[in-house]
């Protein structure tokens, strides 16, 4: 088998991961174990790169403080022919983690204990990492120790906090002296919850289901939460709610709290583009003098060859500048400058980071779009600078509507730097036509239906007592836009060479009356580190009669869906709240990691008409 094939090794994460799927404080499963990836405190730097975006940067500032000064990406592995001292040192690179939870079963005798209860013998491997394991080592079912496995319940709240079943509780049936054993046995062949049961042998207490910890019995024999952060290994002073029970590897134990920024020019002129672009490097000189030293020293080995044109004093100018100007400027609304450029599309300011190119809209769909823009190459960074439980941040427009009480942190102390990641790609934006939006905004049955959606969208919130009047209605033309990106992107995905989870959204949507005026666009672009969008495929179906064909091959697909007639009759304002309307798995649904919101606010009635709505549709 080739090499190459070997390039994530087992136990390892893509960079993309650290910050949608198995980030600080989620629990990720290795081959033997389940561990939890712990807080900054205990990450190394070493390893890491910075990765500069300012404007970014000064968003992580607004949201956890101006002590934070770098964007890190994850510890990095050298290549294989690098000088790392030895096997020992190159396998202690990378995230720290801790077993986690940490109480185990034996498959062979149902033994239910701690780790630190001494019943469970750690194994490891120097050669294979890969194979670490505890077994049970006196189990007296089996002639050899058998692997114990994680067991498979623990306990979260609202407020963040996660920890281990309480089980010692839950089978006495409250707080007791007894130790146990304990043990956990399944006694049907569902694997439900109502199948597994614990028992105590120490005090011969009965057997209790599982399932009295869920639903609402678990409302009644849960106890109280104990504050408890794993991945700090700390507790808060206190919690008041209660503990709820939850599966191992359960999609709402760990969402991740994120931002992103474009790598857009900001300055004015060739040099400032420059500066801006080298920062990481040229922000370390504090005089003209040590600037000279730097670009020497840097020059000297082959990079920054580009400023050799330019005076010093005039880089030292322009860096002089540049630090001024990035204490002063507020980037609070990080959308609105990438909306400003990616609409303007000036090719004079295409920079080696990002590249524009304006083509007609298809000829059917010229009174729909105003311009399409081929992002031949962008650079798009992200930052964690956070996570919750159980609420997902997609719930709220942006961060700063999520209450603090749900917002858990990286670390024990204020973090002077978050984890971040860089994608390369290539994209297509799609600016809508404001005057005809406009004219399609103000119908009596659309304005009728943004009424029933806002209804639907208080009692969503109410339901998960969400104050509504501290949150942002996105309004009628965000669902029409964010349905219309779905439609597209599974029609792309299907011709590019991306798959469906390479491609990510980019939503530009204000109305008129808003502080920085009308936005109407989408961005779709590869959202995959491993291509580095150097396919082109994407790029070259965004071409006038390409992209005309796909439009309509998508917007077609959506008139009829594999679930109709109940995709199309579904109704947020009936039953149990919910954010979508005529949308399912098998017509606008896409990865959740790389949607938005998260799959809420869909429509595709506002597309096309359906067997339901007729009156909706924007393309006619």
């Amino acid at each position: 088998m080739n090499k190459t094939n070997y390039r994530y090794r087992v136990g390892e994460l893509r960079p993309s991961q650290i910050l949608f799927s198995f980030g600080v404080g989620a629990v990720a499963d290795l081959p033997n174990l389940s561990v939890m990836i712990m807080g900054l405190e205990d990450w190394d730097k070493f390893r890491s790169i910075e990765l500069a975006e300012e404007r970014l940067l000064t968003a992580v500032r607004r949201e956890l403080g101006p002590q934070v000064k770098q964007l890190l990406s994850p510890p990095i592995r050298p290549e294989e022919n690098s000088s790392v001292s030895s096997s020992d040192e190159l396998s202690r690179i990378g995230i720290p983690v801790a077993p986690f939870p940490g109480w185990m079963v034996c498959p062979r005798c149902h033994l239910l204990a701690p780790l630190k209860s001494g019943f469970f013998q750690l194994k490891t491997n120097h050669y294979r990492p890969d194979e670490t394991h505890y077994v049970h080592q006196n189990c007296q079912k089996a002639k050899k120790p058998p692997r114990v496995i994680p067991v498979r319940f623990l306990t979260a709240c609202d407020r963040g906090h996660l920890d281990d079943f309480p089980w010692l509780y839950f089978v006495h049936h409250g707080n007791s002296d007894c130790p146990g054993p304990l043990r956990l046995e399944e006694r049907g062949i569902s694997g439900t919850a109502a199948d597994i049961v614990v028992s105590c042998s120490g005090c011969n207490a009965a057997a209790r289901p599982l399932s009295d910890a869920f639903g609402e019995r678990g409302k009644q024999n849960m106890p109280q939460c104990r504050g408890r952060h794993p991945h700090l290994r700390n507790f808060d002073e206190e919690c008041e709610e209660q503990m709820k029970g939850l599966l191992l590897g359960a999609s709402n134990s760990w969402f991740s709290m994120t931002l992103s920024a474009l790598s857009i020019p900001t300055g004015s002129g060739q040099l400032a583009q420059l500066v801006e672009q080298n920062w990481t490097a040229l922000s370390k000189a504090n005089s003209q003098d040590t600037l000279q030293v730097l670009l020497s020293a840097l020059q000297s080995m082959g990079q920054l060859q580009d400023f050799t044109k330019y005076p010093l004093e005039e880089i030292w100018k322009t860096i002089e500048q540049q630090q001024s100007g990035n204490d002063k400027t507020d980037f609070k609304d990080l959308k609105t400058p990438e909306w400003q450029f990616l609409s303007a599309a000036d090719t004079s300011q295409n920079t080696t980071e990002i590249q524009l190119r304006s083509v007609a809209p298809p000829q059917p769909y010229q009174k729909y779009f105003k311009q399409v823009v081929l992002v031949e190459r962008l650079r798009e960074v992200r930052a964690l600078v956070g996570f919750t439980r159980l609420q997902s941040p997609g719930d709220f427009a942006d961060l700063e509507e999520i209450p603090e009480k749900y917002r858990v942190k990286l670390s024990r102390n204020i973090p002077e730097w978050v984890p971040a990641t860089e994608v390369k790609g290539e994209g297509i934006f799609i600016e809508f036509n404001e005057k005809y939006l406009h004219e399609w905004e103000q119908k009596k049955a659309i304005k009728k239906h943004e009424v029933l959606t806002l209804n639907a969208y208080k009692d969503w919130l109410n339901s998960r007592s969400i104050d509504p009047d501290k949150t942002h209605f996105p309004g009628i033309r965000y669902l029409l836009i964010h349905s219309f990106a779905h439609v597209l992107m599974r029609q792309l995905a299907i011709e590019c060479g991306y798959n469906a989870a390479s491609l990510r959204e980019r939503i530009y949507s204000q109305l008129p009356e808003d502080e920085n005026g009308p936005q109407a666009g989408v961005l779709i672009y590869t959202a995959s580190p491993d291509s580095e969008g150097t396919l082109g495929g994407l790029v070259n179906l965004g071409e006038p009669t390409t992209f005309g064909y796909h439009v309509a091959q998508a917007l077609e697909q959506m008139r009829l869906c594999a679930s109709d007639p109940l995709c199309a009759e579904h109704n947020p304002t009936q039953g149990n709240p919910s954010l979508h309307w005529a949308a399912c798995h098998a017509c606008l649904f896409s990865p959740e990691t790389f949607c938005e919101r998260g799959n809420k606010f869909l429509d595709r009635s506002l597309l096309v008409s359906t067997i339901q709505e007729k009156q909706l549709a924007f393309f006619e």
